[in-house]
């Protein structure tokens, strides 16, 4: 990627040069993303809060070597993404699919009884944030990438070191789960 055609690119280079008014603006522009990411994919204040801090510090600490290869905010969100999965890694032992499964139909499922006209915006949305609480990590993040971050297939795949196709069913599986899920 061209760092003429990405503002933040630019940014970041200034900043990898000394000028910290160029990082203050990075940091300005790309924290209530970065913060919100987070917050939806780590699910727990207190570990969000030390992912923002650890992303930024990664972020300072990588700025003589950064290269503009992708936009700076899927390399943002590329460094949280790999903190998060660190963390998780060092947590406890990856669930296989048959845990997950059953993770998933334990979950709580979204209010129901209520007729599906009657309902109003805010609640179409808040069943939304609900169906997408319950879906398995790997699905949750891709759903979270493209839905809020408009990512592409292709830069979900980058931030998340997953290959396009795996993006692809991961984003299929997430969908119709959530399709389930929301008619319910």
């Amino acid at each position: 990627m061209d760092a003429a055609v990405d503002p933040d690119a630019m940014l970041m280079l200034a900043y990898a040069r000394g000028d910290l008014a160029a990082f203050e603006a990075l940091y300005a522009k790309h924290r209530g993303m970065l913060y919100r990411f987070l917050l939806r994919s780590a699910r727990d204040p207190h570990r969000t809060d030390e992912l923002f801090q650890e992303t930024w510090s990664r972020v300072i600490s990588a700025r003589e070597r950064y290269q503009p290869q992708a936009k700076f905010s899927t390399w943002l969100l590329q460094i949280a993404h790999n903190l998060m999965i660190d963390g998780i890694r060092r947590q406890r032992p990856m669930a296989d699919g048959d845990e997950a499964e059953m993770a998933l139909a334990n979950a709580t499922t979204p209010e129901s009884g209520q007729p599906e006209h009657a309902l109003s915006e805010f609640e179409r949305r808040r069943n939304l944030q609900r169906a997408i609480e319950q879906l398995p990590d790997e699905q949750r993040i891709a759903v979270l990438l493209r839905l809020e971050q408009e990512l592409s297939l292709e830069q979900i795949a980058m931030v998340t070191g997953s290959g396009r196709e795996t993006v692809k069913s991961r984003l299929r599986y997430a969908m119709n789960r959530l399709r389930e899920v929301l008619s319910e």
